[in-house]
């Protein structure tokens, strides 16, 4: 199945790379490469661009976008391995990095990997089919504490205590298999009356999805490395979709930016921790009216940019 190829917040984040015609960048997370392919029309014959995916149909249409071109690299990987990646590739240090954090528009409309409660499918979720954890090991294998936790955090649902308890009970009577079957247990879950705001099942996917492919884990382990592959004057741009994903970011780049751990009475810093660079949004990019409105994806999307000195 083909993307549908809406990148969010493309102009705002191609002007917040800064980009240098001779530059080396990359993009973490190259899903249709709308991204990938405008950051490429920025660069000179002399400028690098890195592509990485860990989906393998994000990696094939990629690859169709892009075409053949000397100037790019596409790895099939997860960004949280950008280190290695990069020294595979003989490359040191990078002018820009950009993530793109949504779920790909193809991951939601092809039933078989089971990401949408719209189409009954198989419990999958995995952005890289290599793995073995499923969205069904989740939902038939976790205890109810466990379930309690990720639909709670993950999900930010009000009715993560009852749609934990319904799922193990129907689970004792048979093995919850599909979407359409795990839709009706959460359906069953939410008082008639609080089922108005949405699809009922929409937050609770949120947190599978979350937790299957661990996505705020690894988020937050590699902000730190990206920073620090940036050369001076590189940007690190990042979109994010949801608040606890935005969260991370923040506070890791407002970290990055003010490390210092000195009592604020001390009259000079003694922790020795160096600043790596600035927030360059001091409050995050949001769409304009006109993308919402063309692109219903990106009413949650937000850009945050940080760059190294």
């Amino acid at each position: 199945m083909e993307f549908e190829h809406k990148s969010v917040l493309l102009d705002e984040t191609i002007e917040g790379l800064d980009i240098k015609p001779d530059g080396i960048y990359v993009d973490g997370t190259m899903g249709g490469a709308g991204h990938s392919s405008v950051i490429l029309s920025k660069l000179g014959a002399n400028g690098r661009l890195v592509c990485i995916d860990q989906d393998e149909d994000a990696i094939r249409t990629g690859t169709q976008r892009i075409g053949s071109d000397d100037r790019v690299k596409i790895v099939r990987s997860n960004y949280c391995n950008i280190s290695q990646v990069l020294e595979n590739l003989g490359i040191s240090s990078v002018d820009g990095i950009l993530l793109d954090l949504g779920v790909s528009s193809y991951q939601f409309d092809e039933a078989e990997r089971g990401f949408s409660y719209r189409f009954d499918s198989p419990l999958d979720m995995r952005m890289d089919r290599r793995q073995t954890l499923t969205a069904k090991d989740i939902v038939n294998n976790y205890s109810e504490k466990e379930l309690f936790r990720i639909i709670k955090t993950y999900g930010e649902e009000q009715f993560a205590q009852n749609i934990a308890k319904h799922i193990v009970l129907a689970r004792q009577k048979d093995e919850i298999n599909t979407t359409f079957e795990l839709n009706e247990i959460i359906k069953a879950s939410i008082p008639a009356k609080k089922r108005m705001n949405g699809h009922p099942s929409k937050k609770t996917y949120q947190a599978l999805r979350i937790e299957c492919n661990r996505e705020l884990e690894v988020l937050k382990e590699s902000l730190d490395t990206m920073m620090d592959l940036l050369n001076p004057g590189g940007r690190l741009c990042i979109i994010t979709f949801h608040s606890l994903e935005d969260r991370i970011v923040k506070l890791a780049m407002k970290n990055a930016e003010s490390p210092c751990t000195c009592p604020p009475e001390f009259p000079v810093c003694v922790c020795g921790k160096k600043s790596k660079g600035k927030v360059v949004t001091r409050k995050p990019i949001i769409p304009t009216q006109e993308e919402m409105l063309n692109n219903s994806r990106s009413s949650s999307a937000k850009l945050r940019i940080f760059e190294k000195i």
